[in-house]
């Protein structure tokens, strides 16, 4: 039988470094990772408002002389800019200007995307060219596509200071055992009490002819538009299908798998391989 040639991800990050005795500490303090604790030299972790809502989704490299931080969906210069501002005088812990960061990770359709561990590339590695020739990278419109299956949150989509990281399938990102961070009160009550009142879901069109000029974002529960059941927060057109990102209310998840959008008109909605729900 002929193997099937794996598949990769690479795509540009922002990072910075945070070097310091205590840069360990504060990183725990802010984001629901464990970072005092962990084993693994990659983690994935959330940065949230102090309500539990999610702001950033970064990746933290563990080097032996500082840590690298990757801005996987958030805007880089209002992170740093928080970070600084509450670093104490006290606090042994220094962030770097900000730079740009090469990321692979092989991928599949059915397992989620924290399966794999990445590796990364200084944009000034020569290394670099050399082993990305060697691999089969996924093309930016199947790139959106996978994306999209694994229901990765974008900025400004479903990074929009309204959804929390429970309602969009990163529960597995949040230390519920570890001490104080940012967000971590309302985290707890919504894991303790089972409160979510929305999930973030793929849908796909039935449909293709579709009226884009249209600005209803709300999905329904029928063409009559009686109910509304939720909302699109992102989607993508290739030239066979158009799927997106939406967040549904919990209370019709159970309702079927079809719903009507103006724009999309019928559509189907599926759980992500890569979100993990309570």
């Amino acid at each position: 039988m002929q193997d099937i040639k794996k598949k990769f991800w690479l795509e540009k990050f922002d990072c910075f470094s945070i070097t310091g005795k205590d840069a360990r500490k504060f990183l725990n303090g802010i984001t629901t990772g464990n970072i005092l604790n962990s084993e693994n030299k990659v983690i994935k972790t959330c940065w949230l408002t102090p309500n539990g809502v999610l702001r950033s989704l970064i990746e933290i490299i563990f080097l032996e002389r500082s840590l690298e931080v990757i801005i996987l969906a958030g805007n880089t210069n209002e992170i740093i800019d928080y970070f600084n501002q509450i670093i104490f005088p006290a606090d042994d812990v220094l962030l770097s200007e900000p730079s740009l960061i090469n990321r692979i990770q092989e991928i599949d359709e059915s397992n989620s995307w924290r399966t794999y561990q990445p590796i990364f590339f200084k944009t000034d590695d020569k290394e670099f060219e050399i082993y990305k020739n060697k691999l089969n990278l996924l093309n930016p419109n199947d790139l959106k596509l996978w994306k999209i299956n694994q229901a990765i949150p974008s900025l400004e989509m479903e990074i929009n200071g309204k959804n929390n990281p429970l309602e969009l399938g990163l529960q597995d990102l949040i230390d519920f055992n570890k001490g104080c961070y940012l967000g971590q009160e309302t985290m707890s009550k919504i894991k303790n009490v089972s409160s979510l009142k929305q999930e973030i879901r793929i849908w796909k069109s039935i449909e293709y002819n579709l009226n884009l000029d249209v600005e209803d974002k709300n999905l329904y529960i029928n063409s009559a538009k009686d109910i509304s059941v939720g909302r699109i927060t992102s989607f993508f057109k290739s030239d066979c299908q158009i799927k997106g990102l939406a967040m549904i209310k919990r209370k019709y998840l159970e309702e079927g798998n079809y719903f009507f959008s103006e724009i999309f008109g019928k559509i189907i909605i599926n759980k992500s391989v890569g979100s993990i729900f309570l």
